[in-house]
């Protein structure tokens, strides 16, 4: 009976153990880390069905470059209450917002209404918007 006992709880350390380690490696960024994390850095991944490159400038302002096609200018802010990315797009007005987690070391765009799925992304230093061949 001790055996099994003891098993037992060694079993269930080791569960929350495995728990612990995950949630470590899960978090959502706050808006002052989103700020930090984009200021001055360029997003690249893919959007859906398209390869895309985002620089942020400090001051707010973002160019979206997306392989083949025309960029665009926008504004860029994040929001302290919801901790969110918020973009300003010509066409579309203040967005809704993206929460960003980073998972494994890796970033995602999380969408706050549930539109699109998480979308990964990685961040490189500076004005990167060229894609290469």
């Amino acid at each position: 009976m001790k055996k099994l006992v003891r098993t037992l709880v060694l079993s269930i350390l080791v569960c929350m153990a495995a728990v612990s380690l995950t949630q470590a490696d899960e978090k959502t960024l706050t808006a002052d880390e989103i700020k930090q994390l984009l200021s001055g850095n360029t997003a690249i991944g893919r959007w859906i069905d398209h390869n895309y490159r985002q620089y942020f400038t400090a001051d707010g302002s973002t160019i979206y470059a997306q392989e083949n096609a025309r960029s665009s200018t926008g504004r860029w802010r994040t929001n302290s209450k919801r901790n969110h990315y918020e973009s300003w797009w010509e066409q579309s007005g203040w967005g809704a917002g993206f929460t960003i987690e980073l998972v494994d070391g890796v970033y995602y765009w999380v969408s706050s209404t549930g539109t699109t799925a998480p979308q990964s992304f990685e961040v490189v230093s500076g004005q990167q918007l060229v894609f290469a061949k």
